[in-house]
């Protein structure tokens, strides 16, 4: 049977192992703390001598706790890797059931107080009543007070482990998603783009074989540079602005005259990260929708602004402007770049596009970025 890596653990054995003793400490520390507490209670309301009653009991618990706990450990992770040589996929190693626990217990409650008794002995020089100077009833009540603190202290950190394990898992699953969607989304926007170039490269080859070629010649370096940032997570702006400056090259040989682009990137902004592509499909959206349709063409402005803790990067248009419902973001292009923006960032990034105010026409699309979150972008890897 074929493993589901989604559930599986992929970190290597030694670092399984050094975070499984990490979190073994960790329960072994609270343990103590949380036994000093009770067994400081006990000693001062039963012990005649207070020390030694307060030592003894602290190191049965900890040993009790200890040989219950490691047993667990020790008999988990060899179901664990027998579940695994069967080829049977297992969500988790640390628990060996009910079964297997109940012996665990009675096993190590038996050694960890035997254990614990001699240890105290060892270190106070007192000689307390054991467990064999003790009536049947009385041997019972002392391994009970010993065992309840730590099979209560493992269970409930264990209950704690296993939430946050589940919640590891669903984090991770989200995360995966989220990549899988990114992945996806690039997937289809680079097509589209390649699709309308190669209809107009088409179209030049009949009319104007010379524009054809060059055409051609920018088309491959354009791909070229685009398959290298759809590889990564995140690169600077400067190297987005040069993708950009890379596609209007391209367009200018289909549009000539009519396309006139103009790129500004403040210099204190050229390092911030951005996703790879993000702003292509809105330069193609303005040229395709804005400057083809217009007689004249137009003027295609790309710039970059911080306002805050803001990052503003506006594609303006000097073209036919916006038809009735074209701001509701409905072509292909915009609604690319939203489900990017929501899937990378949620409610802290945003895309608007409207008609220009500035007395040229057009309309101008707007993509807010909350600063401190560029910092950090989620990564993936195609």
């Amino acid at each position: 049977m074929r493993q589901n890596p989604a559930v599986m653990e992929h970190t290597s054995p030694l670092a399984l192992e050094r975070s499984t003793l990490r979190r073994f400490g960790q329960r072994g520390m609270r343990v103590l703390l949380i036994g000093s507490l009770i067994c400081w209670l006990a000693a001062l309301l039963f012990a005649k001598n207070f020390w030694p009653g307060f030592i003894y009991g602290l190191c049965i618990t900890m040993s009790c706790w200890f040989f219950i706990d490691g047993g667990r450990m020790v008999v988990a992770s060899w179901l664990h890797q027998r579940a695994q040589a069967r080829g049977i996929a297992v969500l988790s190693g640390q628990w060996p059931g009910w079964a297997w626990m109940a012996s665990i217990i009675v096993a190590g409650t038996l050694l960890g107080y035997t254990m614990g008794y001699a240890l105290a002995r060892w270190v106070t020089g007192f000689h307390a009543p054991s467990i064999l100077d003790y009536d049947v009833s009385q041997g019972l009540a002392v391994l009970l007070a010993s065992l309840v603190p730590g099979i209560v202290a493992t269970y409930f950190f264990y209950s704690r482990e296993r939430l946050a394990h589940s919640e590891a898992l669903a984090q991770t699953a989200q995360r995966q998603a989220a990549e899988n969607q990114l992945r996806l989304l690039e997937s289809q926007l680079e097509p589209h783009m390649l699709f309308n170039t190669l209809a107009n490269l088409r179209v030049l080859i009949g009319v104007d074989p010379p524009r054809a070629q060059a055409m051609l010649d920018r088309l491959i370096a354009f791909l070229r540079a685009t398959l290298e940032a759809s590889r990564s997570g995140s690169h600077s702006l400067a190297t987005e602005f040069a993708r950009i400056a890379d596609y209007l090259e391209l367009m200018q040989i289909r549009m000539g005259e009519r396309l006139q682009a103009q790129l500004e990137l403040p210099s204190e902004l050229a390092c911030k990260p951005v996703p790879p592509l993000l702003l292509q499909p809105l330069v193609e959206n303005a040229i395709k929708h804005g400057l083809e349709p217009h007689v004249g063409g137009g003027r295609l402005i790309v710039s970059a602004s911080r306002e805050g803790d803001h990052l503003m990067l506006r594609v303006r248009d000097t073209g036919a402007g916006l038809s009735d419902g074209a701001g509701d973001g409905t072509h292909f292009g915009l609604a690319q770049v939203r489900e990017r923006l929501a899937t990378l960032y949620g409610q802290a990034a945003s895309l608007t596009l409207a008609p220009a105010t500035d007395g040229d026409g057009g309309a101008v699309a707007v993509v807010r970025l909350p600063l401190p979150a560029l910092t950090t972008p989620l990564s993936h890897t195609a």
